[in-house]
């Protein structure tokens, strides 16, 4: 193959690992009921003066399955810790003793787990859209190779890399938004 052509598909290649990846990351904020430090990955608190991830100013532990438990490394800070979970708009509401705040993620109804699936599907439907877009913009740079001198045969092996890719990928995408639902509709 090409050497122009198989740059070309290292870049495709690239861009959809990193689509599958953002989607990957998208899929676990949507919380399925059960309790994971990973909720909270979003969240920035105002620390002396600057926005710092919650993670790098407490520990954030999970002790059963519904509860997180934040224990900011400096009791100062535990009031901007409550400010930002609330602000983050979670639907859960911070309790705070002085020394931790808790949060108790409520059970969920059969009507939110069915918006939430609705939300798994439209967030898996953006990754496989990126993956198709990576596709669309490879197979245009490919096309442009032709200038180069490459011919024309190698132009269509190489935009059935692409197409290989781009459906090895938007299975992944697949597979992980079936494993998001299962795990959203699981009681």
């Amino acid at each position: 193959m090409n050497e122009l052509i198989s740059l070309e598909l290292d870049d495709c290649k690239d861009g959809m690992t990193k689509a599958v990846a953002h989607t990957e990351s998208e899929l676990t904020k949507i919380r399925a009921g059960k309790a994971t430090p990973s909720m909270l990955d979003g969240i920035s608190v105002d620390y002396y003066g600057s926005a710092t991830p919650l993670a790098q100013v407490s520990n954030i532990n999970t002790p059963d399955a519904r509860t997180i438990v934040i224990q900011p490394w400096e009791k100062s800070i535990i009031g901007a810790i409550e400010k930002a979970i609330t602000d983050a708009n979670l639907g859960i509401n911070p309790q705070n003793d002085g020394i931790v705040i808790r949060m108790t993620i409520p059970a969920l109804t059969e009507e939110r787990r069915r918006d939430l699936v609705k939300k798994v599907k439209e967030e898996a439907e953006r990754g496989r859209i990126a993956v198709r877009n990576i596709r669309k913009d490879a197979n245009e740079s490919i096309k442009k190779l032709k200038n180069d001198g490459v011919s024309e045969d190698e132009i269509k092996v190489g935009e059935a890399e692409v197409q290989k890719l781009t459906d090895a990928y938007i299975v992944k995408v697949d597979q992980l938004a079936e494993l998001k639902e299962k795990d959203v509709m699981t009681v």
